[in-house]
């Protein structure tokens, strides 16, 4: 295993605010356990990021399941295996199921999804890889978002392109931090035999 490059704050160091949301990240997921203790080295890191994702990602003003198709997008374009191995249990609660991932980075020619979706995985696309952005691509943005959304998904789409850009090159891993739990994680990463299995396989999506 590659050598973790920022250590975890022990729970011990933290105060009680900050333990109660690591028991919210153990119980629920979205931000996992260990990127939070990352981020608990900075108070003020660790509550903008909680507290952005919870307004932003988990609530707000546009559907969560487009914003999770978003998410896993960014993953796949940055390769962020942290954070791709998870997902949303609020989105999955919501009909989103694990095929609708497999198409993200060809998703212009998968019949996987309707022209919303699209609309809003060309946004992250345009985001992450710094794409044109000419008067067709606002008037399909705008056939099918108010500004609000768009303005909500921008910020989001941002966020999590920082955040995991930063992340992968941390080398942190999942059931390392108050482990035990398979909050929010992909189907066949439950639990850590189980993950160290998956990443070794041949078709393992962050190797293909």
């Amino acid at each position: 295993m590659a050598k973790q490059r920022i250590s975890y704050v022990d729970l011990g160091e933290m105060d009680a605010d900050m333990r109660k949301e690591m028991e919210r990240c153990q119980r629920e997921g979205t931000p996992r356990p260990e990127s939070s203790a990352v981020r608990a080295h900075v108070k003020a890191c660790f509550w903008f990021f909680a507290n952005s994702w919870r307004d932003l990602f988990k609530n707000g003003v546009l559907a969560h399941p487009i914003k999770e198709l978003c998410r896993l997008y960014v993953s796949r374009a940055v390769t962020c295996e942290y954070c791709g191995n998870q997902r949303s249990v609020k989105a999955a609660a919501s009909g989103m199921v694990e095929d609708d991932v497999r198409d993200l980075l060809q998703f212009e020619k998968s019949k996987r999804y309707d022209e919303r979706q699209k609309a809003a995985l060309a946004y992250a696309e345009a985001i992450a890889w710094h794409t044109d952005a000419d008067d067709a691509f606002w008037d399909r943005l705008h056939t099918h978002f108010d500004e609000p959304e768009l303005v909500e998904l921008g910020c989001m789409v941002a966020l999590t392109l920082g955040q995991q850009s930063w992340l992968r090159l941390l080398n942190i891993e999942h059931h390392e931090v108050m482990p035990g739990t398979e909050a929010s994680m992909a189907p066949g990463f439950e639990t850590r035999d189980a993950l160290e299995a998956r990443k070794a396989a041949a078709d393992y999506w962050a190797r293909v």
